[in-house]
């Protein structure tokens, strides 16, 4: 199924979404001021453990590429031709479009405009884009070669879904994708809208299109990955626990998962996201504040004042995880990190989406797809 046409109430949604876009005008973003490290090795890497060491590069520093974004999301990278630079697309769903950093040049320009308030995307293996639509459209869809969007799904059981959100792809060609409510929770990351779907899943979508809710059980599911030998599959639940919890399912022959098991605990008002998984297993998490206040106010100025739990610049950045769920590192960034991806001509060039902007780190680690 090829879709090239919006609806007139889509158009009429997107322009009242951007304001003036229908005369040129430019969406409005902040950027933030970065000032790099010049020592070795950046103390924006904390090793948590020993076994961590071999991945730190001792010359490598933490970078800011692109700035200007409203809500950097969902990252993925495309690799150039021959082993030479390549480029990342990363959402920036306030705004309703996909920014696009060019490795080459370090061009920062958009890529997709209006983008359906894209979230997650990632490549098939046939190295097409796949977009989380995430309001209004509320559908995956796939960027074939020629340019033309063809439909993956939108709807389950004759239901609209509720918000796509983060996706992923097999070896077998399967796709895989969260289904929470965020992007019509409010107005946001798009536009208010009734659930209609009774829980909210995870979907695998089979290459001959079938569709299936793989997890019902968990509540607004969001980042999720498979371990290098998808042999098991990791999800990160938004909410349902008493914190942010990422849990690990195996996977069975016939595509079912069984045998759900919490593996990592985002206790300490720590806020799990997106996250990708390297070739030995590790997980490397998108990382920062929940945002829960304080259970009494403070005393500021001469005002009550309830602030957050804890300090959100000690939380800010990506925590790395062994496979079995045992802290290795946080790699500290200035701003809270929602998702991420691998990247780079050596597959070793960590890309972070971290609200306003998208940093980027080299290690001795590589992405495992």
């Amino acid at each position: 199924m090829n879709d090239t046409t919006p609806s007139r109430r889509q158009i009429l949604k997107v322009a009242a979404s951007t304001g003036l876009a229908a005369l040129g005008a430019p969406a409005l973003a902040q950027s933030i001021a970065f000032s790099p490290n010049a020592r070795y090795p950046d103390p924006a890497v904390q090793i948590l453990d020993p076994s961590f060491a071999r991945y730190r590069i001792y010359s490598s520093t933490l970078e800011q590429v692109a700035t200007g974004m409203r809500w950097a999301e969902g990252p993925v990278y495309f690799p150039g031709d021959n082993g030479a630079p390549g480029h990342v697309l990363v959402s920036d769903i306030p705004n309703n479009r996909i920014m696009k950093f060019d490795e080459k040049t370090g061009a920062f320009t958009v890529f997709r405009s209006p983008s359906n308030w894209a979230n997650g995307n990632t490549r098939d293996r046939q190295g097409r884009l796949l977009t989380c639509e995430h309001s209004v459209t509320r559908r995956v869809v796939r960027t074939e070669k020629d340019g033309k969007i063809t439909v993956l799904a939108d709807r389950f059981e004759g239901k609209r879904l509720n918000a796509p959100n983060d996706i992923v792809v097999k070896s077998d060609d399967s796709v895989w994708f969260t289904d929470p409510l965020f992007g019509i929770n409010g107005e946001w990351e798009g536009f208010k809208a009734k659930p209609e779907q009774a829980t909210t899943n995870v979907y695998r979508i089979d290459p001959n299109g079938q569709i299936t809710a793989v997890i019902t059980d968990i509540v607004n599911p969001n980042g999720l990955a498979f371990s290098p030998d998808e042999k098991k599959l990791y999800v990160v639940e938004w909410k349902g626990t008493p914190n942010r919890s990422i849990w690990a399912f195996d996977v069975n022959p016939d595509g079912s998962v069984s045998n759900k098991t919490k593996l990592i605990d985002a206790a300490d008002q720590g806020a799990l996201d997106g996250f990708r998984v390297d070739r030995d297993g590790n997980l490397w998490c998108g990382w920062g504040s929940n945002g829960a206040l304080q259970a009494e106010p403070s005393d500021v100025g001469g005002r009550k004042v309830f602030q957050l739990k804890g300090r959100p610049e000690d939380l800010d950045g990506v925590m790395v995880f062994n496979p079995a769920g045992k802290p290795l590192a946080h790699i500290r960034l200035p701003e809270r990190c929602a998702n991420l991806c691998w990247g780079g001509p050596k597959n070793n060039r960590l890309y972070m989406a971290s609200c306003h902007s998208l940093y980027a780190m080299h290690f001795e680690a590589h992405g495992a797809t």
